[in-house]
């Protein structure tokens, strides 16, 4: 396990070189500096605050989802977020989702393998909105044809997961058996974990409590969103983007889909390089130049990313964890 985190990190490290060294190619650093010592640094601030409140959203919508596995305290559910987010700071392809869950199973009496049912769901459900909001915005601007692609992609990929963990919760014996004939070709010792750690994940895949609460649910995804939206606007407001460009209503839609495609796929711990590049490309369609485009990439990722970074560390220390005996019990499989 050691070993396979060791290259997922060395190929995410990798994967960050080459989108940092095309987000830095042909830039005109002059004007990065411009852009940087003109900003109204108050509306970064705004956009700081934006995101600890979207995080507390997203904590909120866990708990509904958790509702039917465990009533968990939305202080738990933060925390245990925050964590999780430090940890895919350093880690690459969402590793800290798998410390997000051992976290929470740790001060709550619930499965890890459960919670990380309930993130699964999360995940879908934030796909479906990314896709509903690029059919949205296709209405008004034409994506180019590579993120159109992702989208198709991702709605297939995502559709069938969703598909694939209803049928193995409705068919529970089957899956069983099924599981069983594959764990003649595997280690004993290894196969009784896994059976144990799947049927307690598809615990987590169930629907929600109440009906009311897929409205709920609904409407926090919604202003989560918005936020997200927000912080990008802010951040215009900051470099003054909006007169200087003449930048559409629309390009905020755009911003949000196509750097979120760098944060959903799997790629460098922080999301560092993919983000950069492809906030840089999305500003390019609308002529902003590659300097001060990516000036702006590069507060917007600061905005989403140090927040999480210092409060992740703030409350690990204040429940007693750290980042090597976190990191250690996760590889160890502990509590999962």
């Amino acid at each position: 396990m050691l070993k396979s985190n060791k290259t997922k990190v060395a190929i995410g490290l990798l994967i960050s070189l080459v989108f940092l060294f095309l987000a830095f190619r042909k830039v005109d650093f002059g004007q990065m500096y411009e852009t940087f010592v003109d900003a109204n640094y108050w509306f970064i601030l705004l956009g700081v605050g934006v995101n600890i409140f979207s995080n507390w959203l997203r904590a909120v919508r866990w708990g509904f989802l958790l509702r039917p596995v465990s009533r968990v305290k939305i202080s738990s559910l933060f925390d245990a977020l925050m964590i999780g987010y430090m940890f895919n700071v350093f880690l690459p392809a969402h590793l800290g989702e798998f410390v997000r869950a051992y976290v929470l199973a740790k001060k709550n009496p619930v499965p890890a393998s459960a919670v990380f049912g309930t993130i699964v769901i999360e995940r879908i459900i934030d796909v479906f909105t990314l896709l509903i909001i690029m059919a949205l915005t296709i209405v008004v601007f034409p994506f180019p044809e590579w993120i159109r692609t992702s989208g198709y992609i991702s709605f297939v990929f995502i559709g069938i997961l969703f598909v694939v963990l209803l049928l193995m919760k409705k068919y529970r014996d089957t899956t069983k058996i099924l599981i069983k004939k594959a764990e003649k070709f595997l280690p004993e010792k290894f196969t009784r974990k896994f059976e144990e750690m799947l049927f307690s994940f598809l615990d987590g895949v169930v629907p929600l409590k109440y009906r009311y609460h897929y409205i709920i649910v609904f409407f926090i995804s919604v202003l989560m969103w918005a936020a997200y939206a927000f912080i990008f606007q802010l951040a215009f407001y900051a470099f003054d983007f909006t007169s200087i460009y003449s930048l559409p209503w629309y390009s905020v839609l755009v911003l949000l889909v196509m750097t979120t495609i760098s944060i959903l796929v799997p790629s460098s711990p922080g999301y560092v390089g993919t983000y950069h590049y492809l906030c840089q490309l999305a500003l390019g369609l609308f002529l902003v130049p590659k300097g001060p485009a990516l000036s702006y990439a590069v507060i917007v990722h600061g905005i989403n990313i140090l927040p999480v970074l210092v409060l992740g560390l703030i409350i690990l220390s204040l429940e007693g964890l750290s980042i090597k005996g976190v990191k250690a019990d996760v590889e160890k499989g502990e509590g999962v």
